[in-house]
């Protein structure tokens, strides 16, 4: 069974999978595709055309723009933020330069945290809180700091 809170909008033409959760006050544009047993948290919006794999957690007040895939079992952790126009400026429409951003299978974001565009982040990496990524992170990389640095790696359970 899916589960939407009725403060919540589903433009059409949007896929969800069985067993995914979405809290109030969210808004799923367009053509976003999300997985299977899913927790969409309060006051999230999906954007046109994004893909969430299956098994992900986006927790409270993240935006998870067009442009942007994660991959199964992801984890963005509340306000986290997501860009996908490298320099925006309000008087200039740069909606053909949209730069893609990849999260893989099993990483997690922290709160506060910001992906810039165009970069990946790789298969269970970590990256910590409040951190800036402007950069791509390897697969079991855990990053901090502004911007991101390389500080060690974890395993899929999330321990170092």
């Amino acid at each position: 069974m899916i589960n939407i809170h009725k403060s919540s909008f589903v433009d059409k033409n949007v896929g969800i999978g069985e067993g995914t959760k979405i809290w109030h006050f969210s808004h799923i544009l367009e053509g976003a595709r999300i997985g299977y047993d899913c927790v969409i948290g309060q006051n999230v919006m999906i954007g046109a055309g994004v893909k969430i794999g299956n098994k992900c957690k986006i927790q409270n007040n993240v935006s998870v723009y067009t442009g942007v895939t994660l991959e199964d079992k992801v984890f963005c952790a509340p306000s986290c933020v997501f860009t996908n126009v490298y320099n925006p400026r309000a008087a200039i429409e740069r909606k053909d330069e949209f730069l893609p951003t990849l999260v893989k299978k099993g990483a997690t974001i922290g709160a506060n945290a910001t992906i810039v565009c165009g970069n990946t982040i790789g298969k269970y990496a970590f990256v910590g809180a409040g951190a800036v990524v402007i950069t791509d992170v390897k697969d079991y990389s855990v990053v901090v700091g502004n911007p991101a640095k390389h500080i060690g790696w974890v395993n899929e359970k999330g321990e170092g």
